[in-house]
């Protein structure tokens, strides 16, 4: 079966590296425009929009600031005319260790559910509006196994953040299905990525593998082609769904 993204205009946020610069490529290869979010990668996001051809633009966000998601969001369908995929993988983890101080504490919540939750959140938003208004769409949200079996005590907040997100999805699946909107959940474990290089470096590469049925941690290119399949409505009867990409972690 070859799928054929063409006449598709997919927004990847987070395409600047690891997962999302992986989706962000094999949605290319598959004929889709590409919009490459990035936050301050900008160099790495111009040469991938370059790389994946098909008329691709890299856009910047940041967002830890609100105003950013809706500007994103109004910039894409400006310069591409539409969006028909949503894909919100843009993330943060960070290392937060109990005996923080309360203020520190609270800048790295509200830092994280600021990019991972509240993020999507208003990205969803701006997308179920403009599929409404012209035929539907998906929306492909990048999740995490820590949301369904908790993380370390270090990154229970990560953990929480991407908990709301399938939340999130499954409102989303349920409640504008008859919209023609579609959402779906990724949940990848350990991928190699620079995001989890840090939580490697503290606990070990043997902590991320020593519960995995295969014999290698988790490639970003492992779980693109599924975000490809999502995206090109051949899988539009798994709406609310959630997809595990851990390596059989959960399984082993």
């Amino acid at each position: 079966m070859k799928i054929d993204l063409t006449e598709k205009n997919i927004l990847v946020t987070g395409a600047s590296r690891g997962i999302g610069r992986a989706v962000a490529r094999q949605m290319a290869e598959a004929g889709a425009r590409v919009a490459v979010h990035y936050r301050s990668s900008q160099g790495e996001a111009e040469a991938l929009a370059r790389e994946a051809g098909g008329s691709a633009q890299a856009f910047q966000a940041d967002f830890r600031k609100t105003g950013d998601c809706a500007r994103l969001f109004d910039d894409v369908t400006s310069a591409f005319g539409g969006v028909d995929v949503l894909v919100n993988n843009a993330g943060i983890a960070r290392h937060m260790p109990l005996d923080d101080g309360q203020a520190q504490w609270a800048d790295d919540w509200n830092a994280m559910m600021a990019v991972n939750l509240r993020a999507p959140e208003l990205l969803c938003r701006k997308a179920i509006g403009h599929f409404q208004e012209n035929g539907g769409g998906r929306i492909l949200n990048v999740a995490s196994r820590a949301a369904f079996r908790g993380d370390t005590e270090d990154y229970m907040a990560y953990a929480a953040s991407k908990g709301g997100l399938v939340a999130l999805t499954r409102s989303i699946a349920r409640a504008f299905g008859g919209d023609d909107v579609q959402a779906f959940v990724l949940a990848p474990g350990f991928t190699r990525t620079d995001m989890a290089q840090e939580f490697i470096d503290s606990y070990g590469e043997d902590y991320a593998t020593n519960d995995l049925a295969l014999n290698r941690l988790t490639e970003p290119s492992d779980i693109a082609p599924l975000a490809v399949l999502f995206a090109s409505g051949l899988a539009d009867h798994a709406t609310g769904a959630t997809v595990d990409v851990n390596a059989g972690s959960y399984v082993h």
